[in-house]
């Protein structure tokens, strides 16, 4: 009996101490209970580095499930447990250090712990050391980003672990990235830190930037006597000299405390008030402190007496600067790091602007090819045949909603956008030949009832299309090969919308060449334009060349439409938000010329991103001054950059 007796014994002293030797995680929670119920942000980093310094594994779960509040401490022994919900009344706990379900509590035992969003940051920023090198790489990108959010020098060294050991491609790219970054600002070893300023000077990143911009930062500081050695000197300044006045130094030296404040008009006031007994003032009776002279000698009686500070004269300010150095103090202070920094900077700025110039040429030649597309149409029938056509906007928003209810039947982007096109010009071509044949012809050489008409046709379409299709835009969408931008750093990037629409443009210009030089239709449309009358003595129907030309030009203007509802928001009015740039077009490049009609897009292009690049704030500017410069320059080249020469010059 005693045998058996102590033998029970011995296994419960056995399974205790091993139960005390085997929480080592609870063991730290119970350290810092008290401080994981309070929750408080202010006290809680203790704790926080409590568990994951431990270098337990369990420290991971412990600390995901403490930020999603699923950490639970029971009321009876203060122990904390995951717990999950079973139902409205009732908790399953599961042992932090062993996993093991501890069993199912009510949950009027239990207390939640519910840490407030700023102590979830804190914990998230304490993950992020085991998140690098989770098996998930969905955590380990997560875990980059958290990173990118908050650098933090605690994770310089975790970081630079588990970077050999990554084996997705991007995020061993992404983690060598930001590790670089981090060394630059958090690294303790100096020759390392320049090393990573030299290797990320010619990276263009915007983060790059931001961490070697505070290695430049300077404070304007005050020093008795000479500047010291001892510190990093951006530049030494004098002042009324080198942009620091004397009474900006004097500020720098009352708040360093090295100088007293001067005391202002507004603070003798306050003095006076304060220390008046309803008669005087330091002697002075209070009907007579009415200037400045009594006010000062009120309160250099206050001062003699000790109950106000001294005023500081034009004297003192001045035997105080003279007694001082001021200089602009680097922050860093290690000089060969912030001249690397400096260097780096200075690089990447220069390699900044010429990225901005670039990105500006894209912008303007993206901008000039959507004129040139929305203008070609408009070359064929003012500029070769030279009907005034107020209508031609119109026949651009014809083909983009010819786009939009294409891809109402046909629902694969790609397949709808390519079916749009030809029919866009079957529709817009249709509409061409018939406004020729019923108005346009009855009207040439009569430019300014052509005008007149055609304006007409123009309203009429509008609300034509407002009636079909109503006043709210329509979505006409790119596919999605289209989507995002072709971007070469962080500086230049243009869409592929856009690069779409430069290549259409670039298609469009090739094919009126053919058209024009290589077939019996061009070749009959330049007779025709050059001399009606020798045209049709020679067997050219000069009626079927004018429907056939006006027709073409519709045409091109309905797949520009299909074009630009790609990335403009499809109206009833889009037309008339390209038929003064169409025209201005045509007109600058010169009447007649296709060459004229691409130069005067890309001077109009260029002209506008200049402009708007010049003052962002207002883009509306870009086209006031756009025109006015276009009246400026038609003054001097009537005839536009290329005129034509020779017969068909005459009209």
């Amino acid at each position: 009996m005693k045998r058996s007796l102590f033998a029970g014994l011995l296994v419960l002293l056995t399974t205790l101490t091993a139960w005390a030797q085997s929480t080592p995680m609870q063991d730290i929670l119970q350290e810092h209970s008290d401080l994981i119920v309070k929750s408080s942000r202010k006290t809680i980093e203790p704790a926080i580095q409590g568990v994951a310094a431990s270098g337990l594994p369990q420290a991971q779960d412990v600390m995901q499930a403490w930020q999603a509040k699923a950490m639970w401490m029971r009321k009876s022994d203060g122990l904390f447990f995951r717990g999950e919900k079973l139902d409205a009344k009732t908790y399953r706990l599961f042992d932090f250090d062993t996993g093991a379900t501890v069993g199912d509590v009510p949950k009027s035992d239990l207390k939640q712990i519910k840490p407030n969003s700023g102590i979830r940051a804190m914990i998230a920023t304490a993950l992020v050391q085991f998140q690098l090198m989770d098996p998930d790489p969905v955590l380990r990108a997560e875990a980059l980003s958290a990173i990118e959010r908050a650098p933090d020098g605690k994770l310089l060294e975790p970081l630079r672990a588990s970077i050999d050991g990554e084996t997705d491609l991007v995020l061993k790219t992404r983690k060598i990235r930001i590790e670089r970054l981090l060394t630059i600002a958090y690294d303790q070893d100096e020759p390392t830190r320049i090393a990573a300023i030299t290797e990320m000077s010619d990276d263009l990143g915007l983060d790059v930037r931001a961490t070697l911009n505070p290695l430049v930062t300077t404070t304007l500081t005050a020093f008795a006597g000479d500047v010291p050695n001892t510190v990093n000197v951006a530049r030494v300044l004098e002042p009324d000299q080198d942009s620091l006045s004397s009474d900006a130094a004097y500020e720098v030296l009352v708040a360093q405390g090295m100088a007293p404040a001067q005391i202002t008009r507004d603070d003798i006031r306050t003095a006076l008030l304060e220390h008046s007994d309803g008669t005087d003032v330091g002697g002075v009776p209070i009907a007579q402190l009415d200037t400045d002279a009594s006010r000062t000698r009120a309160y250099a009686a206050l001062t003699d007496a000790g109950l106000v500070p001294s005023l500081v004269s034009d004297a003192d300010v001045a035997a105080s600067l003279a007694a001082h150095s001021f200089a602009e103090i680097y922050d860093e202070p290690s000089a060969a790091i912030t001249t690397a920094a400096q260097d780096a900077l200075d690089r990447i700025t220069t390699r900044v602007a010429a990225g901005q110039a670039v990105d500006l040429t894209l912008d303007a030649l993206s901008l000039a090819s959507i004129y040139f597309l929305a203008a070609i149409g408009l070359a064929i029938t003012f500029g070769v045949m030279g009907v005034i056509n107020m209508a031609h906007g119109e026949f651009i928003m014809m083909g983009a909603y010819t786009g939009y209810v294409v891809q109402q039947m046909v629902p694969n982007h790609t397949v709808s956008i390519l079916m749009a096109v030809p029919l866009a010009f079957a529709v817009t071509f249709a509409a061409g030949v018939a406004m020729e044949r019923l108005v346009i012809r009855w009207l040439y050489n009569r430019p300014l009832e052509t005008l007149l008409a055609t304006f007409g046709i123009s309203i009429a379409l509008q609300q034509l299309a407002k009636n079909i299709f109503g006043t709210q835009a329509r979505p006409l969408t790119a596919p999605g090969w289209l989507d995002g931008a072709w971007v070469l750093n962080d500086v230049v990037s243009i869409s592929y919308i856009r690069i779409a629409i430069f290549v259409l443009a670039l298609i469009f210009l090739g094919v009126f060449l053919f058209i024009m030089r290589r077939t019996r239709l061009g070749l009959e449309t330049r007779a025709v334009t050059q001399n009606r009358a020798m045209a049709a003595s020679m067997g050219i129907n000069p009626e079927r060349v004018n429907m056939l030309t006006f027709g073409l030009g519709s045409g091109i203007a309905g797949i520009a439409g299909v074009a630009i509802g790609l990335f403009a928001k499809v109206t009833s009015e889009l037309g008339s938000d390209y038929i003064v740039q169409s025209f201005m077009t045509v007109v600058v490049g010169g009447v007649g010329n296709i060459w004229g009609t691409l130069a005067g897009a890309t001077m109009i292009g260029f002209f506008q991103k200049g402009v708007e690049w010049l003052n962002p704030s207002n883009t509306l500017a870009a086209q006031t001054y756009m025109i006015v410069f276009i009246i400026i320059f038609i003054q001097f080249r009537p005839r536009g950059i290329i005129a034509l020469k020779g017969r068909a010059a005459g009209d």
